[in-house]
């Protein structure tokens, strides 16, 4: 199964020069890199959020294996879908997706399921893949899709994640691809998005749950977020660093209906 793109040419470059100066432009090449757990990214076009991810990007060693965390927008789908075979077609060549993390992942969970269609038009997991090639054009991935669900099945994916990856024994990044408040005003955006920040800075995934619910924060990838929370503590990560955050008004000059955009590292 070949997955062809959903948005090159409307969220980022079709052209893979174009694409190539295009990520360049939000890279930071004298920031100093590390190995880590895993990552917050936003997935808006590249114009408005490129900026957020091209700073976690620039700051992270991108390893051989790479699995993405992203919600399902178009409902398609099993709710906790991972394309566990096949190759995703992209503007800078195929990628693999790594059949053999993915299988260890999928026999440890009750929840996850291998299913392609929540995939075909999903764009939030699609748009981390360019910056991924471009730092390791060798990158193979696990994307997986995931819908509204309830804790105990974000804590079974997360739990499935970590044994996975332990049993691979080879690094892995994951990458949590989430915007944060959307078409909010700026003010409101920040200060509603600093508390489901804090909740990840802390690796509390069930708090990231309660906040988002409680102040009605319109945070897409709150569930996705929240399994690769739990994954990246049961792998042994301490906490997550902010790296960046900003908001739509800041490109478009549209102060009044904002998205926000936070770019953390976990470690």
């Amino acid at each position: 199964m070949i997955r062809m793109p959903a948005v090159a040419g409307r969220f980022y470059e079709a052209n893979p020069e174009l694409l190539r100066q295009e990520i360049e432009s939000y890279l930071d090449p004298t920031a100093p890199k590390e190995a880590a757990i895993g990552a917050v990214c936003p997935h808006a076009g590249y114009m408005f959020s490129g900026h957020v991810a091209g700073a976690v990007y620039s700051r992270l060693i991108i390893p051989d294996t790479v699995v993405i965390l992203g919600p399902n927008h178009t409902g398609l789908g099993h709710p906790a879908a991972v394309m566990a075979k096949g190759t995703w077609q992209m503007p800078f060549g195929p990628v693999a997706i790594d059949e053999n993390l993915a299988g260890l992942i999928l026999q440890e969970s009750q929840v996850l399921s291998h299913d392609v269609e929540a995939h075909l038009y999903e764009h939030s997991l699609e748009v981390q893949v360019p910056f991924l090639q471009y730092l390791n054009p060798e990158v193979s991935i696990v994307p997986i899709c995931i819908s509204h669900l309830p804790y105990e099945a974000l804590e079974d994916i997360g739990l499935a994640l970590a044994k996975g990856i332990a049993a691979y024994d080879k690094p892995v990044l994951i990458v949590i691809s989430t915007d944060m408040s959307h078409y909010v005003p700026h003010e409101v955006a920040k200060q509603k998005d600093a508390l489901a920040i804090e909740k990840i800075m802390e690796l509390d995934a069930l708090g990231l749950l309660e906040v988002v619910t409680r102040e009605k924060i319109s945070m897409c990838g709150v569930f996705p977020a929240a399994a690769g929370i739990i994954a990246s503590r049961a792998l042994g990560a301490k906490g997550a660093k902010l790296i960046k955050y900003a908001t739509s008004g800041e490109v478009s000059g549209d102060f009044y209906q904002v998205v926000g955009y936070a770019g953390l590292i976990i470690r």
